[in-house]
């Protein structure tokens, strides 16, 4: 009778033990992203990145709190063939656009007609 109740403890407890526990499942949360574009801004232009002439508190809050960037590139020496890869998702080598040329008379050089663009 002894073996009987202890037997049956331990099957028990085994089976208490082994219980799948759920947990909370919560669903991850989304990622808040804010992308600045600004036209001729440079690495040393604001002053989360030690620039000293002048003070951007708002952006500097944003670095803070967030992710900062520091190694980066253009594909281009020049604004046009960037904002071109910015509109068409291609790389630099593979847009339309080439350099800062004019087009006359309307002075913008236009991005073809079938190219798919986010805008």
């Amino acid at each position: 009778m002894n073996r009987k109740i202890i037997l049956f403890s331990v099957v028990s407890l085994m089976f208490t033990a082994c219980q799948n526990q759920q947990k909370n499942k919560t669903e991850p949360q989304k990622p808040n992203i804010v992308y600045i574009l600004a036209d001729d801004l440079g690495y040393g232009d604001l002053s989360c990145y030690r620039q000293q002439r002048f003070s951007t508190p708002n952006i500097d809050k944003l670095a803070e709190t967030g992710i900062k960037f520091t190694q980066h590139y253009a594909g281009s020496t020049v604004c046009a063939p960037s904002r071109s890869s910015l509109m068409t998702g291609q790389h630099t080598g593979h847009t339309f656009i080439r350099g800062n040329k004019e087009w006359q008379p309307e002075g913008q050089y236009p991005l073809e007609a079938e190219a798919y663009t986010l805008a």
